[in-house]
């Protein structure tokens, strides 16, 4: 046990699912002989381990299991099956300030919280300052916290959590609370805790931040471990089990070759792309109807579906557009904006001279345009349209604005929207020490 901070054997959790109060209470007081309850497994015979001082990341779509594990493993849950082996003191940032007595000052609650960790009050003493200057509260700290507004409740919940000095630190989707300042220091402390080789296990959508703090990382399908690996090849399965372009079943049977990538869209000619994206419910479409998006996706390198996308790689953006009326040069348009709805970039076929010639009622055009991503990490928003001009005057036939997200993995951002990909030499004294 010493080479390993973290060891999940064969751990699995099963809740009952019943159909009303009254087959819940007969179950429980031993009433009947019969199962009145179905099953759901939400992790099944899960196992990996993590070594001391490794960062481990743990990645999966929604309903995979990562919560549960991560409660069971820190003690809030209880495993139906399997065991979880801890060597070393563990700090949670799970839900923060779960623990938190509402009566109580933020000074009181300080204390509290170190002790259920399993800290003494001399060592919570030595921490107090770090952990109010991290918050940086005020003089609200001596006031009971349900006088809090939410973004001082989770600073001080993420201050006491983080400045515990756990020998293990586990993170929930937790580095995104608060302001943007207080956000780069949370991330400045985690980086800290890598450095002094402290066990870190870190469950994050954020794909760039996995990509960029783990050492390794686990994915995580339907409540079992898919796979293991480094986080590029970790993130790059995830994206094809999201498009539906990884053999599943494979992978999980342990079949030679299945966990190597296809390449290809995985949608034929006749389906549908857009039927892979989450569509946003509140998409602003309008338009003449004199021609209809019909079908939409965007593309990797490897050309498979996804709206997640590697800085530095090329992807393209495709649209089907049928048209209901005739009309001369039809342009086709897509624009990204950040969440803010700040208009990034984007282009269109009359920007880039492109004649797109004469469009006949029944023509299905389809467009893509091909580019490297230089936009920094982040989430971004689609907007793509068909227009055109008739008569000197601008129509648009069919617009769909912020109608996907797309989410751009980085390792390395630079300051404002996007990457001039610099290359940096640096002398002194007429030699080279950087290049």
């Amino acid at each position: 046990m010493e080479e390993y901070a973290i060891q999940v054997k064969d751990v699995s959790k099963m809740y009952k699912l019943f159909d009303d109060n009254k087959s819940r209470v007969m179950d429980a007081l031993g009433l009947t002989k019969k199962q009145l309850y179905k099953e759901h497994y939400a992790l099944h015979h899960m196992e990996f381990d993590v070594k001391k001082g490794e960062t481990v990341g743990l990645i999966g779509t929604n309903g995979a299991g990562k919560s549960t594990i991560l409660k069971i493993i820190t003690g809030v849950l209880h495993p139906t099956e399997g065991n979880v082996e801890i060597d070393g003191r563990i700090s949670a940032l799970l839900e923060l300030g779960a623990g938190f007595n509402m009566e109580y000052t933020g000074i009181e609650n300080i204390y509290l919280n170190g002790t259920m960790i399993g800290f003494s009050k001399e060592e919570i003493d030595e921490k107090l300052d770090d952990i109010l200057n991290f918050a940086d509260i005020g003089d609200f700290v001596y006031q009971p916290v349900k006088t809090y507004s939410s973004g001082m409740f989770v600073r001080l919940a993420f201050a006491v959590a983080i400045n515990i000095d756990p020998e293990i630190l586990i993170v929930d989707e937790a580095l995104s609370v608060g302001d943007v300042f207080f956000q780069a220091k949370c991330y400045k402390k985690f980086e800290e805790f890598k450095a002094m080789g402290k066990t870190i296990l870190f469950v994050s959508h954020d794909l760039s931040s996995i990509t960029r703090y783990c050492d390794r990382v686990i994915l995580l399908n339907k409540g079992r471990k898919l796979a293991e690996g480094t986080p590029g090849e970790m993130v790059n399965l995830y994206k094809r089990v999201l498009a539906g372009a990884a053999d599943v079943e494979g992978i999980e049977a342990g079949e030679k070759g299945a966990l190597e990538p296809k390449t290809g869209s995985v949608i034929d000619k006749d389906g549908m792309w857009k039927s892979h994206f989450t569509i946003n419910p509140k998409v602003d479409e309008y338009g003449d109807g004199k021609a209809e998006i019909i079908d939409f996706g965007v593309f990797d390198e490897r050309n498979l579906v996804t709206n997640t996308l590697q800085k530095g790689e090329k992807f393209t953006i495709r649209s089907r557009v049928k048209f209901h009326s005739k009309m001369e040069n039809p342009i086709f348009t897509y624009t990204l904006k950040n969440i803010q709805g700040v208009a990034i970039t984007g282009t269109n076929t009359m920007y880039e001279k492109v004649d797109t010639d004469t469009a006949n009622d029944g023509d299905v055009y389809e467009v893509a345009f091909s580019q490297e991503m230089s936009l920094q990490g982040g989430e971004y928003l689609l907007s793509i349209s068909c227009t055109s001009y008739e008569g000197g005057e601008f129509h648009v036939h069919n617009r769909l604005y912020d109608v996907i997200n797309l989410t751009v993995i980085s390792t390395q951002n630079t300051v404002g929207f996007y990457d001039m990909f610099s290359e940096v030499s640096v002398e002194r004294n007429g030699e080279t020490i950087l290049n």
